[in-house]
């Protein structure tokens, strides 16, 4: 009887403890990248050879490496690369292929970049995987919003309205507690953009803060690398003008180009033989390099998200510095547009300038609510997610200790 006495007291007291670690519920919006694509093939058009397959089931597409492997990689690109219609303005798969992105409220398919639950493919799998041994619940106070991170603000009209359905459900499915947002990278100005079409009253009644890692809110000069020569995004055995076709489709890569609100009009951001170019010379660099669609995209997303506009929540922003990043890419006759450039180093995480994560202090004094910042230097733009310091702040917030102190 006294076994069982303590039994039952040391089950109460355990559950109580995790039930007290169980605070706000959490929904993970994804980078760039940050979201699992499957397709269905079913081409008539010759694929790029003769070995790529022209029909099939469902299968993973983003990203199973084995799909990036030499030669192969070229049946892979052909699959992820978008193509534009003048007329609509919009993106579309190439004729034949038919994709969808799993996972929406869940986080199975944000926790990992593929499938396979591998650690070299992880993601939000450590932030996700903490939590839930202090008690959270996959699919019911932690959710995820993948979406297709291919395309711009100007194609996510559905994500935006799957993902204000997603708030509200998270929390009615946590007995109407506030929803605490948790972004990476390019998810971090997604969520700006939509938080600028909800009211006060809904941001009030819904989201109890913003927690912001590594977010590029002026963009990032290596997205103009993508654009002109390809980035083989450190996959060393990826080369880069393979993937250049997929990554100059697809209107997010010029969505986070970098801003004429955070580079100077007269300051150099490429050098070619021609001519210098800033953030302003954005025309004449996609003719140049014979790619006006790239402009396009550019100048029908530039407008969408007012970056220097306050979100009006508390608002958390983590982020990586003093790693050499790209600062301005200098080419020759030899190298432009088609091989590498020389990168003249800036500061920042790897991947975003320094002066574009430090975006956030633009909205300091413009919101009532608190803005948190943490800078964690010499941490690298992805290795930031499994970083103890990113774990440690995001459930201090997410548990409510931040609160008290």
């Amino acid at each position: 009887m006294i076994y069982h006495l303590f039994l039952f007291s040391f089950i109460y007291i355990f559950n109580n403890i995790h039930a007290v670690n169980v605070h706000y519920p959490a929904i993970f919006i994804p980078g760039d990248g940050g979201s699992q694509i499957w397709a269905r093939l079913n081409r008539t058009l010759p694929p790029p050879h003769f070995f790529c397959s022209r029909h099939s089931n469902w299968f993973e597409l983003w990203l199973d490496i084995r799909l990036i492997l030499p030669e192969v990689i070229d049946c892979f690109v052909d699959n992820m690369r978008l193509t534009y219609n003048e007329t609509t303005k919009k993106t579309s798969n190439l004729e034949g292929v038919e994709t969808q992105i799993p996972g929406f409220g869940g986080t199975s398919t944000v926790e990992y970049f593929d499938s396979s639950g591998f650690p070299y493919s992880s993601y939000f799998a450590p932030i996700v995987r903490s939590l839930v041994t202090l008690g959270y619940t996959r699919g019911v106070n932690l959710r995820g919003a993948p979406y297709d991170f291919r395309r711009g603000l100007d194609e996510q009209d559905e994500f935006f309205a799957n993902f204000t359905q997603l708030v509200k459900d998270t929390y009615e499915l946590n007995n109407q507690t506030q929803v605490v947002l948790v972004t990476h990278s390019m998810g971090g100005p997604f969520a700006l953009y939509w938080l600028h079409q909800q009211t006060s009253e809904f941001k009030a009644k819904y989201i109890r803060s913003m927690i912001n890692i590594a977010a590029p809110w002026g963009g990032a000069i290596k997205a103009l690398r993508l654009m002109i020569s390809g980035d083989n995004i450190d996959v060393y055995i990826v080369s880069p003008i393979r993937v250049r076709p997929y990554q100059r489709s697809a209107p997010s890569t010029a969505f986070v180009m970098p801003s004429v609100n955070f580079w100077d009009k007269d300051e150099i951001v490429v050098v070619s033989p021609q001519r210098n170019y800033t953030v302003n010379d954005y025309e004449a660099l996609f003719n140049d390099i014979k790619f006006p669609t790239g402009y396009a995209y550019w100048m029908n997303n530039k407008d969408l998200l007012n970056e220097l506009k306050p979100p009006e929540i508390e608002v958390h922003e983590l982020y990586g510095s003093h790693i050499p990043t790209p600062g301005v890419l200098l080419y020759d006759n030899r190298t432009f547009p088609d091989l590498q450039p020389i990168v003249l180093p800036d500061d920042g995480d790897g991947t975003v300038n320094i002066r574009s994560l430090l975006g956030f202090k633009n909205w300091e004094n413009k919101q009532k609510q608190d803005i948190h910042s943490l800078e964690i230097p010499g941490v690298e733009h992805l290795a930031i997610l499994k970083h103890p310091t990113t774990i440690n702040y995001v459930t201090q917030v997410l548990t409510g200790q931040f609160d008290k102190k």
